[in-house]
């Protein structure tokens, strides 16, 4: 990470992420796809479910955004016996985190639903969905975890072997499972839920596998292992406000569904909808900050100022590429968008302004993402906390819930493009502080 020109460097760091992600997107799509066959109150509990989801994994990732950050600094400071400490640490915060949700799927999962629905079908849907992807959360957990430590040491190529496993497997049994083809038991909703959580647990086995068994720059300890609050703090005082940020996005979608919920339980599964998909085009481009992440942490921690920009404006130019591109298939193509999923008229009219309105953000999402990886690289989490503060909650939320009281469901989705025009600048001034008060000197 230090001397291989870096444009090939964040490429190799990069394409392997970008697949993996590329490869969940299309089973979020395919998943959502068969979930809309079976009823559009499917899609809309397995929505009304969704911010659980975003949750869980805001939790996963923000802890091994942390995890990954601390690692790659203590290599690029040639504090090797550190990095592993640090990684050592991440078992015993993935473990921490499942408890957590699965005690709040077996005791809180009925409460939350139904405090959005008052109808039986989308309540019961939404239950079953919610318990088991929160109390089978274990294996996320773990895979992620994993997947951060091997990242953080430049080696992308194992995570995505098992993430891609793990989503084949995901299309595969899905239509087996919701459907029973195949002499299998006929699931429903449950059945999509299960076949997320075997996909799951390969991956955790997987990955847990070539953690322990495979050579790495890092090594886990497991005997004589001792918890220190130090690297706890060291982790999350980048993970922290990674999962806060992250969470923000999961209360901000709960606020829309109430939104749209009161209007119209069609304009919920619409969101739904636009949120898998999107993911098609997000999760590529998430690919490139997981791969410019530790790069630029490393040569951060090894004072390289010129290959650290250099990592930063090739990131930033792919991301905002990708995003274009995902732009343009929202605005050409919302209406083969919605054929896949047997929309509905209404479902039709209201999807197609959707996808073509919320798509506007798409660009100068692409530069703050890269932005936002920056600040973690540094260890400035919080500037990217506090961005996301101001986008999800102080403008998102309240923007859609004016538009929606004056204007109507039709308007919501202006919300996005407004919201995120306005962060960029805001991101745009954080990215020149730090340049000034950090990277410029070194």
């Amino acid at each position: 990470m230090g001397i291989l020109p870096v444009g090939r460097l964040l490429a190799t760091m990069s394409l392997p992420a970008m697949t993996s992600m590329l490869v969940q997107a299309c089973y979020n799509i395919v998943d959502s796809v068969f979930v809309s066959r079976i009823s559009e109150n499917a899609l809309a509990a397995v929505t009304l479910v969704f911010p659980i989801q975003m949750l869980m994994i805001s939790v996963a990732i923000g802890g091994g955004v942390g995890l990954s950050s601390l690692i790659a600094r203590r290599l690029g400071e040639k504090r090797f016996d550190e990095a592993n400490e640090a990684a050592s640490h991440g078992y015993l915060i993935a473990v921490i985190s499942w408890i957590a949700f699965a005690a709040f799927g077996i005791f809180g999962a009925e409460a939350f639903i139904r405090a959005f629905s008052e109808d039986e079908d989308i309540v019961s849907k939404a239950i079953i969905f919610c318990r088991i992807i929160t109390i089978g959360s274990f294996f996320i957990f773990i895979s992620i975890n994993a997947e951060r430590i091997l990242q953080a040491t430049g080696n992308t190529l194992l995570p995505m072997i098992f993430n891609i496993t793990a989503s084949v497997i995901n299309i595969i049994l899905n239509p087996i499972l919701i459907f029973g083809l195949f002499g299998a038991p006929k699931m429903g909703i449950a059945g999509s839920a299960t076949a997320t959580l075997i996909a799951q647990f390969v991956a955790a086995a997987i990955a847990s596998f070539m953690i322990f068994q495979l050579k790495h720059a890092v090594k886990i300890k497991v005997r004589g292992f001792r918890l220190k609050k130090k690297i706890i703090g060291d982790i999350y005082s980048v993970g922290l406000p990674s999962i806060l940020m992250q969470s923000i996005a999961s209360v901000a979608l709960i606020g829309l569904n109430a939104i749209l919920i009161r209007m119209t339980s069609t304009a919920v599964a619409v969101l739904g909808l636009y949120f898998r998909v999107q993911s098609l085009i997000f999760m590529p481009a998430f690919g490139i900050n997981q791969g410019s992440l530790p790069i630029m942490g490393y040569n951060y921690g090894a004072r390289n100022k010129k290959r650290l920009m250099d990592c930063y404006k090739k990131a930033t130019i792919t991301a905002i590429a990708i995003m274009a591109l995902g732009m343009a298939i929202f605005q050409i193509f919302p209406t083969q968008i919605l054929e896949l999923y047997d929309a509905t008229p209404d479902m039709m009219h209201l999807g197609i302004r959707a996808l073509r309105i919320i798509s506007l953000c798409f660009i100068p999402t692409g530069f703050a993402s890269i932005a936002l990886t920056l600040f973690q690289a540094l260890g400035h989490g919080v500037l990217s906390m506090i961005a996301t503060i101001i986008r999800q909650l102080a403008l998102i939320l309240p923007i859609a819930w004016v538009l929606a009281h004056f204007l109507g469901v039709d308007y919501v989705w202006f919300a996005y493009p407004i919201s995120d025009f306005f962060c960029f600048f805001v991101i745009l001034f954080f990215v020149y502080r730090v340049y000034v008060m950090e990277i410029k000197c070194l």
